[in-house]
């Protein structure tokens, strides 16, 4: 049963600003509802208490209600009055930053030479990529795309510009896709992205504000970092253990960070996480301490941004829920992506969150792109509802586990005594750490020089971590043992 807390009104509106009274009142509430003095379940006054109390007319406190309610942030129930139901990111739409501002800005940051030399290098045939994240282009399912390519030229009559949410079809089978990952999950609050880069990138610029903290595992994803950065956000780094992002640790980041300024409490901040085969350490968070954050972000009412790329690619053990399936607030929004597990270069991509912050950022979308490629939807549609998406997903966890097993081996091989690594239970990396320091942008350079690209761990942490991102996915046993032991003797 909701709880009915007491409101305390103690202000009124500045007659004297140019702001409008309403706009006043909505900002006043919703810094109260963020800071936890007016929590989740508390009754709002009558229309005309509030009235008297903020010394206005009881049209304008309608007004300032309505409001709220478009946001998601208050609800009106019968016999119940209106209650407080969102404290996260409901509040975060009213007063966005205006997508225009950003695109007049050129708000881009510059890749270190690091990652524009990985960038680079990563279309060079002669290159064994020993740490990219990309699937070998020898497993995608060449008769099963042919098969859905012809069917698509059989059916399709037009290509026009799709709704800015995505097409009507797709947004369907991913709604009925995040079912299967425990979300209860409808096609209206699913929003097709350019892949799930753009997403963050959609969020970033009409969800956060500039000065924005962002809590984020250390290390983390490199491009994700780069997009809440270029965006003019302030990055904080939570440590990790062996199952994943430390709880403990970021509750004192937070105590910490609030001591200092009021970030979390006027709702300037967020967690981007990536529970599921972490980019880059391949760590899967076990469902228990996923429970322990979903309360401690309800605790210090953080907003969470869950990356899922690697959602499907589990495979030993059981898959994890989402974050989102935990989730009775509304505090979770989930970023997918149809690159890690079938194509890149379908650039598909979403977002699931509640219908209002969909709708904003279908108008960003707009501005962006004019929605997602339409032939692209189609095609991931189609293997979705198909039932040939699931098919191909078991025959590629059984390859990526055979993979995963060699590349183990061949570490055992080389590397033991000479540094430690973990045994992720799906997805695409081995994260190695040297056990004496290592000088790794020699070694970059080195192994460049003998045609292997590697991913150093610094591009991902927030300092340097003596690490390499390895990946089993790109490269055949054989080519990974290769390039493996010419690593080994550069070290």
């Amino acid at each position: 049963m909701a709880r009915s807390t007491p409101i305390d009104i103690d202000w009124t509106p500045d007659r004297t600003s140019d702001a409008p009274v309403t706009r006043q009142i909505v900002d006043y509430m919703c810094r109260r509802i963020a800071s936890g003095a007016w929590p989740i379940g508390s009754r709002l006054p009558s229309q005309r208490a509030m009235a008297e109390r903020f010394g206005v007319n009881r049209s304008t406190i309608i007004a300032a209600i309505e409001e709220l309610a478009d946001y998601g942030i208050v609800e009106g129930r019968r016999g119940g009055g209106t209650r407080i139901v969102s404290n996260t990111w409901s509040l975060m739409l009213p007063g966005a930053p205006d997508w225009a501002d950003y695109v007049s800005s050129g708000f881009f940051k510059a890749n270190n030479a690091t990652i524009q030399a990985i960038n680079r290098l990563e279309f060079d045939p002669s290159m064994t990529r020993l740490g990219t994240g990309e699937l070998d282009p020898r497993l995608f399912p060449r008769d099963t795309w042919r098969r859905v390519a012809g069917e698509a030229a059989a059916e399709i009559d037009a290509l026009g510009y799709p709704p800015p949410e995505g097409l009507d079809m797709l947004r369907e089978a991913i709604a009925a896709h995040m079912r299967e990952w425990g979300v209860d999950c409808r096609p209206e609050r699913i929003l097709v992205s350019s892949g799930a880069l753009q997403g963050l990138q959609m969020i970033s610029v009409s969800l956060l504000s500039a000065g924005s903290t962002v809590y984020a595992e250390a290390p983390s994803y490199i491009k994700s970092l780069q997009v809440f950065q270029s965006a003019g956000m302030r990055l904080a780094g939570v440590p990790m253990d062996g199952q994943g992002l430390a709880v403990n640790a970021l509750g004192h980041l937070i105590s910490d960070g609030a001591a200092a300024s009021s970030a979390t409490s006027q709702g300037n901040a967020v967690l981007y996480t990536i529970p599921t085969n972490h980019n880059p350490t391949g760590i899967t968070m076990p469902e228990e301490r996923r429970r322990t954050l979903i309360a401690a972000c309800m605790e210090h009412r953080l907003p969470i941004i869950e990356d899922c790329a690697y959602q499907d690619l589990v495979f030993e053990g059981t898959t994890p829920r989402a974050l989102a399936a935990m989730d009775a607030t509304g505090m979770v929004i989930t970023v997918g992506s149809a690159s890690k597990a079938l194509a890149p270069g379908l650039r598909i991509g979403w977002v699931c969150a509640d219908e209002r912050i969909v709708h904003r950022l279908a108008d960003v979308k707009m501005q962006m792109d004019y929605g997602a490629s339409t032939l692209s939807q189609w095609v991931f549609a189609r293997f979705l509802d198909s039932g040939l998406y699931a098919e191909y997903l078991e025959s590629l966890r059984a390859e990526l586990r055979r993979r995963r097993g060699a590349a183990l081996e061949t570490l055992e091989r080389l590397f033991a005594g000479r540094a430690h690594w973990n045994v992720p239970h799906g997805g695409f990396y081995i994260w190695l750490t040297f056990d004496e320091p290592v000088h790794m942008g020699r070694l970059f350079q080195r192994a460049i020089e003998h045609g292997i690209l590697l991913n150093p761990g610094d591009i991902y942490d927030f300092a340097g971590d003596n690490s390499l991102r390895l990946s089993y996915a790109y490269t055949t046993p054989e080519e990974f043992a290769g390039a493996a032991q010419t690593l080994a003797g550069l070290v």
